[in-house]
């Protein structure tokens, strides 16, 4: 987007002036589509007048016949930071960094929130999903939160490490950060450098066999400098220095005097895991796994104006088309997660809205099929899906070939989403820059029988048969309107070419557990096809791209002896690709890394492992009441929860 100089001037002048109040700059700068290091020095030069808290931060905009600029399209702190990018990251000036005014500590009562994925565990470290990842950031936090635009904001972190300030390494193979010193614990106790060491011991220890793995292995050393300094050290250059404690997924930091004695197999069924302890604005009061939490205040909180609510009940359970309901028309309730409701039932809800808004936040996700590589009818040692096994069908590229053109993707997101999603190909699709050009999306049953004739599959009735076996594959998802409706759709596509389709629905609570002994759990993944929405949770998506990767395959692959917490659970292994996100890791050029991340992309379409369905957009649900919220695509919602309010 070309920014208008005169109006630019004006709105220089205007600041210099201290004509403008702090939401006015947000604002004007948003609409200019200023980049966050010039909104960040206008807000800095026009004073303390008038915080922020209720005014989003700069998001997508366009002007006539411009390109909107999405957050994901930002430079990210890794080409901001690193000797291949130049400039330090900006500190961004939102709430969500915890400098502006609270409007006092208890002051209101009850907020509601409704999350009808129920949570089924408090620890990030062993989410499954993010319905978990959710009703922890209440209470565990990262060093440093992700902004829309890819910047980096301090919340344990005292300061964003730069080449600047000396917190990174000129050789990209270290990173030094300073953290808060008025940080403590619930119980009052000290927060030092160690309890991020711990972190770092506990995330990477295989026995704990923690979901972060592959996040934090790429620290190959932690040194302490002192109680409030540490420095990770890397084996080689790493552009994504940033991505380890960062942001709600993946970055939460835990405390070395409650689970050191639990570094190891008990970990994952440590009590911390049910009434964890964290340096968040909440803590628990009650959980009931698969329903409800109730949270009350961290009286230790460092913020004594915050935050404004005196508790907090998240109430699991329901369906997406209740929870909008709950939020836009009956006021039930003040927050609603994830409103995955079909586009006619939606837009009805919406023109008839008294008590709540949806907002609409560029996504970073796509709605996708899974296929297994292994075999979920062969058992091995009592499980499986296990690795050394083989799928007897999908082992045929033909096969996989022939879903992926039969799948009308388009239907899918015309009909069901709406303003929800696009038709896409690919399964990375976030930052914007990595959005494969090259894939492309094609329907036709014609193509499809073809290809199964070719393979020796040959129509006997209704249904293709080989070798006296027939073409049957079990069809799993969980239980949502949208993603049951999306599942006769292809069903209806995937009968009309010969194949039997078996739908199963399961609860997501169940689905996106990280319970080793269910055999429901994605990760389990004893179905033939799988289908999620899934998406980076960091500006350098490396983290995500491991979910395909296999050079480490005791760790990366979802099994019976890592307790299925990989995240491979496609089973699929390919050397090519094992290469690429090695070279990733270490590769400084941004033009160099996009090509790599595409490339990886391109594999994983090509080969046919994920099939991209729709390019989800974040649909949630806001109470009028609620306000000082500042949305970011690369984080849950409720990351800066201690900045909200109410107005009655």
């Amino acid at each position: 987007m070309t920014v208008d100089n005169d109006k630019l001037n004006d709105l220089y002048d205007d600041v210099a002036a201290r004509r403008l109040s702090r939401r006015q700059v947000l604002k004007r700068g948003a609409a200019l589509g200023l980049s966050a290091p010039i909104i960040a020095g206008l807000l800095a030069a026009c004073g303390g007048d008038e915080d922020a808290t209720s005014t989003p931060a700069p998001v997508a905009t366009s002007g006539t016949g411009g390109e909107a600029t999405t957050p994901a399209e930002a430079t990210t702190p890794a080409e901001a930071t690193t000797p291949a990018g130049g400039d330090a990251t900006p500190e961004a000036t939102t709430p969500s960094g915890g400098e502006t005014a609270g409007k006092g500590r208890g002051v209101g009562d009850l907020l509601r929130l409704l999350v009808w994925q129920a949570p089924t565990i408090l620890n990030t470290h062993f989410s499954q999903g993010d319905k978990d990842g959710l009703a922890a950031r209440l209470i565990l936090e990262p060093l440093v939160n992700l902004n829309s635009d890819g910047s980096l904001q301090p919340v344990l972190a005292a300061e964003v490490p730069s080449l600047e300030n000396g917190g990174v390494a000129a050789h990209g193979m270290s990173v030094t950060w300073k953290l808060k010193p008025d940080v403590v614990w619930p119980d009052g106790g000290p927060f030092p450098a160690e309890d991020v060491e711990f972190t770092w011991q506990y995330a990477t220890n295989p026995d704990v066999a923690a979901t972060t793995f592959a996040t934090y292995d790429v620290i190959s050393e932690v040194e302490v400098v002192d109680e409030h300094t540490i420095t990770f050290k890397f084996a080689e250059p790493n552009p994504a220095w940033f991505t380890s404690f960062a942001g709600s997924f993946n970055g939460a930091v835990l405390p070395k005097h409650i689970l050191a004695d639990v570094l190891g197999p008990e970990a994952r069924n440590a009590p911390f895991n049910l009434n964890p302890v964290g340096t968040g604005p909440y803590k628990v009061k009650e959980f009931r796994p698969g329903d409800t939490v109730l949270y009350e205040i961290n009286e230790n909180f460092r913020e004594p104006d915050k935050p404004f609510f005196t508790d907090v009940e998240l109430k699991g359970g329901g369906d997406a088309t209740a929870a909008a309901r709950a939020v836009l028309q009956t006021g039930e309730t003040d927050y609603a997660w994830n409103l995955q409701v079909e586009k006619a039932v939606l837009d009805q809800m919406k023109a008839q809205a008294s008590t709540g808004a949806v907002l609409v936040n560029p996504g970073l996700s796509v709605e996708q099929l899974l296929l297994n590589f292994a075999d979920p009818n062969t058992e091995v040692d009592g499980a499986r899906s296990e690795p050394t096994t083989e799928h007897p069908i999908f082992k045929d590229k033909q096969v996989r070939d022939a879903i992926r053109i039969s799948s009308d993707r388009e239907t899918i997101a015309t009909q069901l989403y709406g303003e929800a999603g696009t038709a896409s190909p690919n399964t990375l699709v976030a930052p914007t820059s990595f959005d494969s050009p090259n894939t492309s999306m094609e329907y036709d049953l014609e193509k499809a029988a073809a290809l199964l004739d070719e393979a020796g599959w040959i129509l006997d009735g209704n249904t293709r048969k080989k070798d006296g076996k027939e073409l049957a594959l079990s069809y799993m998802t969980t239980v949502n309107p949208v993603r049951q409706k999306t599942q006769e759709i292809l069903k209806q596509s995937w009968e009309q070419i010969g194949m039997s389709i078996e739908l199963r629905a399961i609860d997501a609570g169940v689905f996106f557990s990280s319970d080793a002994g269910n055999p429901d759990t994605i990760s389990h993944f004893y179905a033939d096809i799988g289908m999620f929405t899934n998406g980076p949770v960091s500006p350098y998506p490396l983290d995500y791209m491991s979910g395909f990767k296999s050079n480490e395959p005791e760790t990366d692959i979802a099994q019976k002896s890592n307790s299925w917490s990989g995240n491979n659970y496609n089973r699929w292994v390919n050397e090519d690709f094992n290469k690429l996100w090695l070279q990733a890791k270490t590769e400084l050029d941004p033009d160099v890394r996009a090509e790599l991340f595409i490339g990886m992309n391109d594999l994983v379409v090509n080969e046919v492992v994920r099939i991209g369905l729709v390019h989800r957009n974040g649909l949630t649900g806001f109470s009028n009441r609620l306000k000082g919220h500042v949305d970011s695509s690369w984080e849950m919602e409720v990351y800066d929860i201690e900045n909200w309010y109410a107005e009655e």
